[in-house]
């Protein structure tokens, strides 16, 4: 397959941060039609990024021969069922995380695109930053010896609309996943148990809205390292980004990124600049990355390095950390099943 045709549903932020990046910088793949329920988004994207086609219906995506592969970057209530639908049409997926809050869809749609023999990549656009991948590089490699204590802070500048939150499936489904895949990732193995505290400390129509804007959440993985993941919706400094994994040997970390790193110093301290204040911008190499490497498995026919597995699983972890929250105490995630 020498280009990949794409189709793309959803034309707002995130579909064309997707947009922008294939049609500069992947001279492997173009986009051939794009679909979104607001047809005017879909003729802006269309316009802006040279799209021969646009639609207000997805079907006309997934019905059309010539495309090859399907970007969902849609609303989260609609990810499963378009994934199932994709997969039936004998369609390669990308799909924006989470694929659903429901674990009984996601297992339908995983079971559609393993009938399908067709290839599914999750948007947890984190593996790809080149600062996180080095920590890992540095954990495989056995440059910080056994792993004991894993740290990932993640805060956001402000607090998503209240509108926003009330859809999210609340901090663990919609912040935190983020995390628990980044926690997965970074020792590639697997989170047997996690303790979840959390509040509205921020922000009390979050509250109203039925979620939490800070969270601390502790997790044992199954080698017995030990880590904790901690969450705020609003730091005044920006976008607060880090990790650190310490071991028998040395540590490895992660720093925030920041438009340059130029220092300057005068009568009144140390000054540099603030930090990135928007995850588009802290993560614009990492969202160029992963649809690079979504491509590239479909033209080198080989397993996407973000499965549906791994869209799965920081789903189960979200949903035990709200059981753990609920009922105050360590949940384990064989505790979590399709049936709760």
């Amino acid at each position: 397959m020498s280009t990949v045709n794409l189709g793309l549903i959803g034309a707002g932020r995130i579909g064309r941060v997707h947009a922008e990046t294939i049609t500069r910088s992947i001279p492997e793949a173009r986009i051939v039609s794009v679909a979104d329920v607001f047809v005017k988004a879909a003729a802006e994207a269309s316009e802006l990024y040279g799209i021969p086609k646009y639609t207000e219906d997805p079907e006309d995506i997934f019905s059309d021969p010539g495309i090859d592969a399907v970007l969902i970057c849609s609303s989260t209530d609609t990810h499963a069922d378009f994934i199932e639908r994709a997969a039936r049409a004998g369609k390669h997926v990308f799909c924006e995380k989470p694929i659903s809050h429901d674990l009984s869809a996601i297992d339908r749609a995983l079971d559609a695109v393993e009938s399908a023999g067709v290839k599914l990549q999750i948007g947890f656009q984190r593996r790809f930053d080149p600062n996180f991948r080095r920590v890992r590089e540095l954990i495989e490699n056995g440059s910080i010896g056994k792993p004991y204590l894993v740290h990932i802070i993640s805060r956001d500048p402000a607090p998503p609309p209240i509108d926003y939150i009330k859809v999210s499936g609340g901090i663990f489904l919609d912040m935190t996943i983020h995390d628990f895949d980044m926690a997965r990732f970074l020792l590639g193995e697997e989170v047997q148990e996690i303790y979840a505290i959390g509040g509205t400390l921020v922000d009390p129509t979050i509250s109203e809205a039925g979620d939490i804007d800070t969270a601390l959440i502790t997790f044992e993985y199954e080698s017995g390292a030990m880590g904790t993941i901690d969450n705020c919706r609003k730091a005044v400094y920006g976008y607060d980004q880090r990790v650190e994994v310490f071991g028998s040997g040395g540590r490895a970390m992660a720093h925030n990124e920041t438009p340059t790193r130029t220092t300057f110093m005068d009568g009144s301290g140390l000054h540099s600049d603030k930090l990135l204040h928007f995850f588009l911008d802290r993560y614009r190499v990492a969202y160029a990355e992963e649809m690079r490497a979504f491509v590239r498995s479909i033209v080198e026919d080989t397993e996407p390095p973000v499965t549906g597995i791994d869209g799965k699983i920081p789903v189960v972890m979200g949903l035990a950390a709200w059981k753990s929250l609920k009922e105050r105490r360590p949940v384990r995630l064989e505790e979590i099943t399709a049936e709760e």
